[in-house]
Parts: structure tokens; C-alpha cells; sequence
């Protein structure tokens, strides 16, 4: 696989070069809006992650209910408009979610050369996740069940910790603070537990009510 650019992409078969370009045949206006969700969504978890709260004497951040929004709003574009436009949003609000993530680091005070990988490292992960999100989502649905539970449960699952560890290990494996470089894979493994307790708990049943909600609002429209 060879890569053009950073969203157009060629691979040999059989002695063929396909392209592949995931703007093709998507619905721009839509994709911007939702790319638009998407930015919004990580500026303000990169915003709330240093800001602690403890629930039952569990320790968290305020990204852990903030976060998982995006890939609720990812199950639900896969589940109601397509995995093509769910890829081009991703793909879409990858390089703006690195310059928002930097900038908010900067702004709370880090150091520039932390505030880059802790930006790089964040909207990275967001990549990876959410991709990988929308990929078992519809392999779920395709190939297993539909069940209206079951792509959005394991697809969270495999999201939240690929998010987890591509964030850690790129913010903090061999960096300035000790602390965090010798201790970011158990750190990972907690906030990835947590954050699929919260996704489960809030999340999935919110996956649930706003399903049936667009689908009848679709329903009605396409009657009326």
C-alpha cells in the first residue's frame, strides 16, 4: 500500500495500481458538519482531561464522559448513513483535531515540545480508534448479528483501548515526565477500563434511545 496523500491512497493488485480516494461519492456538506461534531467533541476532552472527579472512589477525568461521544456519533453515522461518510468524517477532522489538540495544551501551559506530543499522540489515537471503531461496528453488523447492541458494545470495546494506548504510548513513552514514561501502559489499561464502564452504563443505552429517535424521524419524513 502505497500513500498519496493523507486521504487519497494506492495499492497493487495483480500488478494494478487502485486508487482510492474516501471523499469520493460522500455527501461534503454532511461530512463537514460531522467533522465539525468531531473537533468540537476532542478540543473539549483535551480541555477536560486535567480536570479530576471521583465517582464511588473511582478516580477519573472529565474527557472519560466527554470522549466517548465521538464514538457514539461514529456508530450512529455507520448505523444510519453509511461507513463510507463515518471514514471521510474521520479522516476529514484528523489534521484540524492535531492543531486543536496542540493549541489546547498550549494554552493550559505545557511546554511546547509536550504540548506536541501529547496533541500528536491524541488526535492519532483518535484516528486510529475511530476507524477501527466503524471497521468492527460493520463487521459485527454484516457478519454476526444485528442486534442493535452488539456492533456498538464491541466495537467501544476495541475503540476505547486502541484510543488508550496509541494516546499513551505516543504522549508519554520515553518522555520528560518519569513518571508517566515508566508507568503509561498500566495507566492506559485503567482509563481504557473506565471509560468502557462509563460507555457501557451511559453511553450504550444513549446509542439505543437516539437510534430509535432519528430512525422515526427518518420514517416520518420519508412519509410525509
Amino acid at each position: 500500500m502505497v500513500f498519496k496523500n493523507w486521504h487519497t491512497y494506492c495499492i497493487n493488485y495483480k500488478g494494478e495500481q487502485l486508487m482510492f480516494n474516501i471523499f469520493k461519492d460522500v455527501d461534503r456538506t454532511m461530512m463537514a458538519k460531522l467533522a465539525l461534531l468531531h473537533l468540537v467533541i476532542i478540543v473539549i476532552s483535551n480541555a477536560l482531561v486535567s480536570i479530576p472527579v471521583e465517582i464511588l472512589g473511582v478516580k477519573l477525568t472529565w474527557a472519560a464522559f466527554v470522549y466517548p461521544i465521538v464514538i457514539l456519533a461514529s456508530d450512529l453515522t455507520v448505523r444510519l448513513i453509511g461507513k463510507n461518510i463515518a471514514r471521510a468524517t474521520i479522516a476529514a477532522a484528523y489534521p484540524l483535531a492535531i492543531l486543536g489538540s496542540i493549541a489546547v495544551v498550549l494554552l493550559e501551559g505545557a511546554p511546547a515540545s509536550v504540548a506536541y506530543r501529547i496533541g500528536f499522540g491524541s488526535a492519532t489515537a483518535y484516528l486510529i480508534g475511530c476507524l477501527l471503531d466503524v471497521y468492527v461496528f460493520q463487521y459485527v453488523r454484516e457478519k454476526f448479528t444485528k442486534q442493535w447492541w452488539a456492533a456498538p458494545a464491541l466495537s467501544m470495546i476495541v475503540a476505547n483501548f486502541i484510543d488508550s494506548y496509541v494516546f499513551f504510548s505516543i504522549a508519554f513513552h520515553n518522555g520528560a515526565d518519569e513518571y508517566m514514561a515508566a508507568n503509561w501502559p498500566e495507566i492506559a489499561l485503567s482509563q481504557s477500563i473506565l471509560k468502557i464502564a462509563v460507555g457501557f452504563i451511559l453511553f450504550l443505552p444513549a446509542y439505543g434511545v437516539l437510534l430509535n429517535y432519528l430512525k422515526k424521524r427518518v420514517d416520518d419524513t420519508d412519509q410525509g
